[in-house]
C-alpha cells in the first residue's frame, strides 16, 4: 500500500512538500529521502514524535530505540497500525528544528522510495535566513507591482499607446500644426521672377494661361 504524506513547516504557509511512501519503507529511508531534497543538515540527531489524531503522543522514534523501536526497524505500516496520523519530525534535535508530517490518505500509486509529488516555495534554511513567502506577509503588505498600475488614471487613445502625458499629446499636435502652416506658406511663396510681387498687365501683353 503506498501512502500520501504532507510536509509542513508550523505556522507558515508558503511551504509544503508533499510525498508518496509505500507502507513497506521504514521512517529510516523517509528520513534520508527528506534530508536529501530538503538539505537537512547530516551530523545531528533526528528524532520522529509519532501523534494520533488528537495530536496526542503515541511514540518517539529515533536513531536509537527510545522504547518503540529505531527509525530502522519502524515501517510506515506500523505507525499507521498504531494509530500514528502525524509526525513531528526534528532534522536537527540539538537546535529543536523540525517539520511537520500529516498523513493525507492512501494513493493508487506505487512509489518504491520515497518520492516528492508535489511542493511550494524554498527548502527550510531559507526560511530560517529569513525569506518570508507572499502568503505569509500581512494583508497590508501584499502588494504586487501591478496594483500600482492598476491604482493610475487610464489613458486613452493615442496617449495610451505611446504611453505619454494627454499635455505632451497636444504640444506634438501644436508642432504638427506648425509644419502644416509651413508647407502651407511655402506652397504660397511668389514668383521669383515677379520683383515687386505683382504682375502688372497694360493690355497689350498676352495673359498668361
Amino acid at each position: 500500500m503506498t501512502y500520501k504524506y504532507r510536509v509542513t513547516l508550523e505556522g507558515i504557509k508558503g511551504f509544503y512538500r508533499v510525498y508518496l511512501i509505500d507502507g513497506a519503507s521504514t521512517l529510516y529511508s523517509f528520513h534520508k529521502q527528506m534530508r536529501a531534497d530538503m538539505e537537512f543538515p547530516q551530523d545531528q540527531l533526528i528524532l520522529f514524535k509519532g501523534l494520533d489524531s488528537k495530536g496526542g503522543l503515541v511514540a518517539r522514534f529515533g536513531l536509537f530505540d527510545l522504547g518503540a523501536g529505531a527509525v530502522d526497524q519502524i515501517s510506515i505500516s506500523q505507525t499507521i497500525k498504531n494509530g500514528i496520523t502525524s509526525f513531528v519530525y526534528f532534522y536537527d534535535v540539538t537546535n529543536k528544528k523540525s517539520v511537520n508530517i500529516t498523513l493525507e490518505g492512501e494513493s493508487p500509486e506505487s512509489a518504491p522510495s520515497p518520492v516528492i509529488v508535489d511542493s511550494k516555495g524554498p527548502d527550510p534554511i531559507e526560511f530560517e535566513n529569513g525569506y518570508v513567502a507572499f502568503e505569509d506577509l500581512p494583508a497590508e503588505q501584499r502588494h504586487l507591482p501591478s496594483d500600482d498600475d492598476e491604482d493610475k488614471p487610464r489613458k486613452g487613445g493615442l496617449a495610451g499607446l505611446l504611453n505619454i502625458s494627454l499635455d505632451d499629446l497636444d504640444d506634438l499636435s501644436d508642432e504638427g500644426s506648425d509644419d502644416e502652416d509651413l508647407d502651407e506658406d511655402e506652397d504660397e511663396e511668389e514668383d521669383p521672377d515677379d520683383e515687386d510681387g505683382k504682375l502688372i498687365y497694360d493690355g497689350t501683353e498676352e495673359l498668361p494661361v
